[in-house]
């Protein structure tokens, strides 16, 4: 009883005509997968990125803000390799848009010390000593020196390791 004294009033037909005119609309619309938060990724760190159903295929929009490797076919692993912002796409089996994720690769700010020189700046880790650290955007000398230590450090530990396996 009370609901048709409600509709007779015309405000009231109005807004139940409003109201059913966008529920039919919002029926017809195409269905797309929903936007999911942007995902967070610190520089030179991986992250999980859990998929709702099976991925087939990856979309990475630029590769060298970010790296992506299938843990099982439902997970993703996702790594920071510079800053900036990119997105991530992945498909089903059947070319359909699982998910558009926009992913943002950030600094971390824990234990990271920046010194700058006159503009120049030298970023350092000090967790708990104080580090070189090999972070873009660092001045060009800096950032070499230590690329190339890092580089030297890499290539003896290789050494080392392929030594103990051909020693075995």
């Amino acid at each position: 009883m009370l609901a048709s004294a409600v509709l007779r009033s015309p405000r009231s037909r109005k807004a139940a005509f409003i109201a059913g005119f966008l529920a039919s609309a919002l029926a017809v619309l195409p269905f797309s997968p929903a936007k999911a938060q942007d995902l967070v990724v610190k520089f030179d760190q991986s992250t999980l990125l859990r998929m709702p159903r099976p991925v087939a295929d990856v979309i990475i929009g630029n590769p060298l803000i970010v790296e992506v490797t299938a843990q099982s076919n439902d997970m993703l692993v996702v790594t920071g390799k510079t800053f900036g912002i990119t997105n991530i796409i992945a498909l089903d089996a059947s070319r359909n848009i699982i998910q558009d994720q926009r992913v943002l690769v950030i600094r971390d700010e824990a234990r990271m010390v920046s010194v700058t020189k006159g503009g120049r700046r030298e970023s350092y880790n000090c967790a708990p000593n104080c580090n070189p650290s090999f972070v873009p955007g660092d001045e060009a000398n800096f950032f070499e020196s230590v690329g190339k230590s890092f580089e030297r450090k890499n290539k003896m530990s290789e050494g080392a390791a392929e030594g103990q396996s051909a020693g075995q």
